[in-house]
């Protein structure tokens, strides 16, 4: 089966896995792009696992207001190279974050349920980048502040 270009470029977006990985395993399932994304990001939060010990030393610190300027959400991030820090995927896993902190407040924040995907919890989004990236991340301080509070 003549798998589609188009098909393999989507699923290496999506799960970080290098193209020919996600060619074979798109080939062992026939074509079908949910069985071969499961796989394939299982495979990633694996992966993911065994990084968990790297030291993290790089890293930003992000800041969401809300529109009313009443309430702040403060992000630590860390990564293992400032490369990893710069990059996209970790700038946009900073800011959600951040707008988690200011939306729900810092308690157990790994635990809860991401505002814009409940099927997800913010553990999950930061294996899923560390899965893409290949690097450790690590959630430093997250601070919430609110005005009057």
């Amino acid at each position: 089966m003549k798998i589609p270009i188009e098909l393999i470029k989507k699923l290496k977006e999506e799960t970080g896995a290098p193209i020919i990985r996600v060619k074979k395993v798109l080939e062992e399932f026939e074509g079908n792009e949910k069985k071969a994304f499961e796989v394939l990001q299982k495979e990633g939060f694996e992966k993911a696992a065994k990084r968990e010990g790297r030291q993290t030393s790089q890293g930003k610190v992000f800041v969401y207001a809300h529109h009313t300027g009443k309430v702040v959400g403060v992000v630590e991030l860390f990564s293992e190279t400032d490369f990893v820090a710069r990059n996209a995927l970790f700038e946009e896993l900073g800011k959600d974050i951040a707008m988690q902190v200011a939306s729900m407040g810092e308690k157990n924040i790994e635990k809860q349920e991401f505002i814009k995907d409940p099927s997800k919890k913010i553990s999950d989004l930061i294996r899923a980048v560390i899965a893409k990236t290949g690097e450790n991340i690590r959630l430093g301080k997250v601070i919430r502040v609110e005005l009057g509070k």
